[in-house]
């Protein structure tokens, strides 16, 4: 049975990895049209200033909370051993267990290089995946006969689930818009393409767990994200903040 509680008026479900993965790999099986957010701070902050967005999480099937400070609310809600279900680690468990079982994936998004640098480094790490297609969009916008070529490709290649990385909010209006006519299961997993790509080096493990990440982010490129982490991140602290003291 799914919970799930309001963090700052965003739902984000309380579960486990095991949970988490057994969900992607029911609906997988039945290549049910589904899409999953992952949510951090800027996200959860986003969907109260973007309403396309807040939509398109508010009707997910499922939004895990990505990011330490989504985690430690859903803790100070109630949920004591809430964990941090991120978009690069869900990927990397869902991939090894896929490959075990002979299920297929999909890739959809990053720049050609990525796609096949990743592609040579998932083969590597997990040698019974079953990569059934990759597809890198162009920047702009699809025309519709583009977009039904996508979506053609994707279902005729028999895939469980779609890995989409195109970025926040990018890639969750994409699944949005997309569940129904897409026939598996769509994670937006942000950075993770780069992440396991090794084009973007990701934070190392001690500041991922004391919830720094974020913090190595910045610190990569100050000039993209500063007013994603600065402003949002304090936005989320004072929402969370008033909403705690609004249950006490």
């Amino acid at each position: 049975m799914r919970k799930v509680e309001r963090v700052i008026g965003a739902p984000i479900d309380v579960l486990d990895w095991d949970t988490a993965l057994g969900r992607l790999h029911d609906w997988a099986s039945r290549h049910e049209s589904r899409y999953v957010c992952i949510c951090n701070a800027h996200s959860i902050v986003t969907t109260s200033q973007d309403p396309s967005f807040g939509k398109a999480v508010q009707e997910a099937d499922m939004a895990t909370p990505d990011g330490a400070p989504v985690a430690w609310m859903l803790r100070k809600l109630g949920n004591a051993d809430q964990a941090r279900i991120n978009g690069p680690d869900l990927m990397w468990r869902y991939c090894s267990q896929a490959a075990q079982r002979g299920d297929s994936v999909f890739l959809y998004g990053g720049a050609p290089q990525t796609l096949e640098i990743l592609q040579r480094k998932l083969l590597a790490a997990f040698p019974g995946l079953r990569i059934a297609g990759a597809i890198s969009p162009p920047f702009r916008a699809l025309s519709a006969e583009e977009d039904a070529q996508v979506v053609a490709e994707i279902n005729a290649s028999g895939a469980g689930t779609v890995w989409v990385s195109l970025g926040c909010p990018k890639q969750e209006l994409w699944m949005a818009a997309h569940r129904g006519s897409v026939r598996a299961v769509m994670i937006g997993v942000g950075a993770a393409f780069d992440y396991h790509a090794g084009t973007i080096r990701r934070a190392p493990k001690w500041m991922q767990d004391r919830g720094l990440e974020w913090l190595h982010r910045l610190c990569s490129e100050p000039r993209r994200l500063w007013k994603r982490y600065l402003v949002t991140n304090t936005l989320f602290v004072s929402g969370a903040l008033r909403q705690l003291a609004a249950r006490r």
